[in-house]
C-alpha cells in the first residue's frame, strides 16, 4: 500500500543537527496518520506522499519547517522562591505562557536566587536532518480519521 490521505504510517526515525550530531533516535516506532492532520511536519508529510513500506530517505528541514524559530521572550528569570525544593538545570516545568496556553519550560541555568527557564523547544532554531524510514502503511480507521490520529499500539490511546 502507498502513503495517501487517510494512511496510518509507520516509520523509524533519526534526527541530526546540520553536522551530523545524533539528537534523537526512535526507540519504538512512530505512528501518524497522513494527510494534513498535523501529527508530523509537512515537509516530511509531502516527502512520503505516495511512498511505500521500505522508503529511506534523509530531509534537511529549516527552521520554520520544523520546530520554528526561536522565541527570546520564551526565556525567563524567575526569583528561586518560586520553585519547589530541588529544581534543577535540565528539569522541565509546566507553566502558562503569556497567550494563556499551557507551556513546558527547561530550566537552563541557576545563578544565586535566580532560575532561568526557556519555554522553546529544545530543537527550536535548528536546521535539522531527518533520516526516515517507512515500516508500514495501512489504511486509518473511520474512528481514526474522525478523531484525526492513529490508535492503538504506538499511536494515541484514548
Amino acid at each position: 500500500m502507498k502513503i495517501d490521505k487517510n494512511t496510518a504510517v509507520t516509520l523509524r526515525y533519526k534526527v541530526a543537527d546540520i553536522q551530523g550530531k545524533l539528537l534523537e533516535e526512535s526507540q519504538e516506532p512512530m505512528v501518524y496518520l497522513h494527510g494534513g492532520y498535523g501529527n508530523t511536519f509537512a515537509k516530511i508529510e509531502a516527502a512520503l506522499q505516495g511512498c511505500e513500506p521500505g522508503y529511506q530517505t534523509t530531509l534537511e528541514l529549516q527552521p520554520e519547517d520544523a520546530f520554528g524559530l526561536r522565541d527570546e521572550a520564551l526565556v525567563q528569570t524567575i526569583p528561586k522562591t518560586q520553585f519547589p525544593p530541588g529544581v534543577k538545570v535540565g528539569g522541565h516545568l509546566q507553566g502558562v505562557g503569556e497567550d494563556g496556553h499551557a507551556q513546558v519550560f527547561t530550566v537552563v541555568k541557576i545563578k544565586g536566587d535566580k532560575v532561568m527557564l526557556d519555554g522553546n523547544h529544545p530543537h527550536a532554531g535548528k536546521v535539522l536532518r531527518f533520516s526516515l524510514t517507512v515500516t508500514e502503511v495501512r489504511a486509518a480507521s473511520e474512528e481514526e480519521i474522525a478523531h484525526g490520529h492513529v490508535h492503538g499500539e504506538h499511536g494515541h490511546h484514548h
